[in-house]
């Protein structure tokens, strides 16, 4: 669906479950990350695919989200190919999947923003085939226990667990 036919609610950012996904690709378009992030409370989970095919992509979304915990009532995703298997995605997770207009990556501003971050972390020209999970948990660490202006200097996981940024990375 259009993200023209997604709920008001959305748009305002104050209810948990509404998820931005994409997709960050490494060197030479081989491999890639698959970046999910709640709109709500920012926070922001990762999980690397070996190729971008449509179901590499849906199973990493399916997979992750489910192991969150984490209800999940939207995704917005953009355009790509990688996102051809929406509709299995939208009934595994039982959530609604919609898609923002053709190059108007600010209708997932949140998503794009955390992609932003990621990159400090693996810059563009990046060789993903060295990344390990434990280096995706290291960054989703450091990016949940960031403070963000948008959420009062307070943390995603602070916001949505209630956790202070030294409990959750064990100091």
């Amino acid at each position: 669906m259009s993200i023209d036919e997604r709920p008001a609610i959305v748009e305002e950012k104050t209810r948990a479950g509404d998820w931005e996904l994409d997709t960050i690709i490494g060197k030479n378009h081989k491999q890639a990350i698959v970046t999910m992030t709640e709109r709500a409370r920012r926070l922001t989970y990762l999980c690397k695919v070996e190729t971008k095919d449509a179901k590499s992509v849906e199973d990493a979304i399916v997979r992750t989200l489910k192991k969150t915990g984490l209800p999940v009532l939207t995704l917005t995703a953009d355009n790509g190919r990688e996102f051809g298997n929406h509709e299995n995605i939208a009934r595994r997770l039982k959530a609604d999947f919609y898609f923002a207009h053709p190059y108007s990556s600010w209708e997932r501003g949140a998503n794009e923003n955390s992609n932003g971050l990621v990159r400090q972390y693996f810059p563009k020209g990046c060789e993903f085939t060295a990344i390990e999970n434990k280096d995706l948990r290291r960054v989703e660490r450091r990016l949940n226990n960031r403070p963000r202006k948008c959420l009062d200097m307070k943390t995603p996981n602070e916001v949505a667990f209630g956790l202070h940024p030294t409990v959750a990375l064990g100091i």
